[in-house]
């Protein structure tokens, strides 16, 4: 296969609600979508990179310039015809998590278009030791009044999930109210977990246990900074109640994730495709969780297209041993999407792989060009053309 061209978007996802999460507000999401035109068009690979400035210093400019320049790279395998080539260029590429979002859509967008060209799912690139053919969604609740949450939920009971993640602000009276609205429709019928996106500081940490303890809370998530005076008593407090830390936003490298083996602090880590880098990254830290004490689930970051949805479900397939696993919102929280179907999940949070080579989504490219207003943002022809 010979890569022609590479057009990187930068999109605006529209919410159909706020989604808001305590560091960060709004009701869209500014992501890069990263297009590969193979053989004079005949195949066409597609990628995304959903960048977060709090958790890796990225922003839709600063992940649309990397992907650029990664893509400009003399080891950026235009004459690709075996995944091996893909692997050797993502291991060239800096290994911080500075440029995670940009290599996550470069090598998706590379992956699809291999896997078309030669008529795979994207899964069969990857080793299925522990695969599996189903995998069972939990749901998200972010911020909101009480009505809001009140709503979220109902519609979360009808489809038949249990697993909730709930998103804490700094508002002790708001994340109180969420915590018992939501137990007012699901009683104890519920596996709850809650996450402040690390912004408590130890008095409001303290302040939450009663109410950990009382609606029986399994899974707190990255409550505030491990450098926080109060970390380390507030984790001892935890094992003790037996509620399982989990760490997440401080966890996007391999380095990151040694680390936190290291410390002993936290008993889980959430693991996201775009967040770590991609799938060879992603499964470089699962691999690693594995050898350790840790266990893990697989996360997603809000607002992700069908295209970065896909590329979530094949990761989660891949992972039977993941405690949880979180994505696959499209529909229910995009007003548009780029791809022509939303990746979403059945009764209970049920999915299962999805049809096609590649990722197995269709582009609906009159959507893309909407949402990127009209045109890609960079465009990068083959220089041995």
């Amino acid at each position: 296969m010979k890569i022609n061209t590479i057009n990187i978007y930068r999109v605006s996802l529209p919410f159909v609600g706020d989604f808001s999460i305590s560091r960060k507000k709004g009701s869209s999401a500014n992501n890069i979508v990263v297009e590969i035109v193979a053989d004079k068009g005949e195949i066409k690979g597609y990628g995304e990179g959903a960048p977060i400035r709090f958790v890796t210093g990225e922003t839709q400019e600063s992940a649309a310039k990397s992907a650029s320049r990664f893509a400009q790279k003399d080891s950026f395998p235009w004459k690709l015809d075996n995944v091996s080539q893909i692997w050797d260029f993502i291991d060239s590429l800096p290994k911080g998590k500075e440029d995670n979002a940009a290599i996550c859509a470069i090598e998706m967008a590379l992956l699809d278009a291999l896997g078309k060209i030669q008529n795979k799912p994207i899964i069969d690139y990857f080793s299925k030791d522990f695969y599996t053919g189903s995998v069972y969604y939990g749901a998200g609740v972010p911020l909101g009044n009480k009505l809001r949450i009140m709503e979220l939920c109902e519609l979360i009971k009808k489809l038949r999930i249990n697993q909730l993640r709930v998103k804490m602000d700094t508002d002790f009276e708001q994340n109180r109210e969420a915590v018992e609205t939501l137990k007012l429709v699901f009683g104890d019928d519920c596996d709850l977990r809650i996450d402040p996106n690390g912004v408590w500081d130890r008095d409001l940490a303290f302040k939450h246990i009663p109410l950990i303890k009382k609606h029986k809370v399994t899974v707190v998530e990255e409550p505030m900074s491990y450098l926080n005076p109060g970390f380390t008593e507030f984790v001892g407090l935890m094992k003790r109640y037996g509620v399982t830390l989990m760490a997440c936003e401080t966890v996007c490298t391999l380095e990151d994730l040694e680390r936190i083996i290291k410390d002993g602090y936290y008993n889980m880590t959430n693991v996201k495709l775009c967040r770590s880098g991609g799938f060879r990254r992603s499964l470089r830290m699962i691999e690693r969780i594995r050898s350790s004490r840790l266990s893990f689930q697989i996360g997603c970051t809000i607002g992700e297209s069908g295209i970065l949805s896909a590329a979530g479900r094949a990761l989660s397939l891949l992972c039977r041993d993941a405690k949880y696993y979180d994505g696959s919102y499209d529909q229910f929280l995009l007003k548009e999407n780029i791809t022509e179907k939303h990746v979403s999940f059945g009764p209970g949070g049920e999915a299962g792989p999805l049809d096609g080579p590649g990722l197995g989504v269709i582009i609906n490219k009159e959507s893309l060009m909407h949402l990127s207003n009209g045109s890609p943002s960079v465009t990068i022809s083959n220089p041995l053309s």
